[in-house]
């Protein structure tokens, strides 16, 4: 069974946060990732930070994936879109807090099921019990 990422959901959640309380949200992006496009000059070991506040970009759209927006880097326009995978935390800039997801998430496809489990006649594994995946995030 496969499930819809929660990235998306969570980004979107912390703007919307960030945003209502006055604080200016940021997301830190994974640059080398395929689909991202931001101005090079800006990347510092393989990751941007953008300052997606609704006063730093225009049609900010974070319904879809990628995320797309259009903004000024040193006064010059540019197009900027980041896969909803390549988003490795959103923030506000203010107390830093906001969720880090850490890795890189690579997209499936909707209907795609994993190869361990393609074979006809086979159901997936059932999860074991014990140690939960959840932490806590401070």
């Amino acid at each position: 069974m496969n499930h819809r990422s929660r990235r998306p959901y969570l980004i979107r959640a912390i703007y919307d946060w960030a945003t209502d309380n006055g604080f200016t949200p940021h997301l830190l992006v994974a640059a080398d990732v395929e689909g991202v496009n931001v101005p090079r000059e800006y990347v510092q070991e393989g990751r941007i930070t953008l300052n997606v506040s609704p006063m730093a970009v225009q049609n900010l759209d974070l319904q879809s994936d990628p995320i797309w927006f259009s903004a000024r880097f040193s006064g010059r326009g540019f197009e900027v879109t980041v896969p909803v995978g390549a988003v490795l935390a959103v923030f506000a800039r203010e107390n830093g807090e906001g969720i880090v997801f850490g890795d890189v998430e690579s997209p499936l496809p909707p209907d795609t099921v994993p190869e361990s489990t393609a074979s006809a006649g086979e159901t997936p594994p059932k999860p074991k019990p014990g140690r939960s995946h959840l932490r806590v995030v401070k």
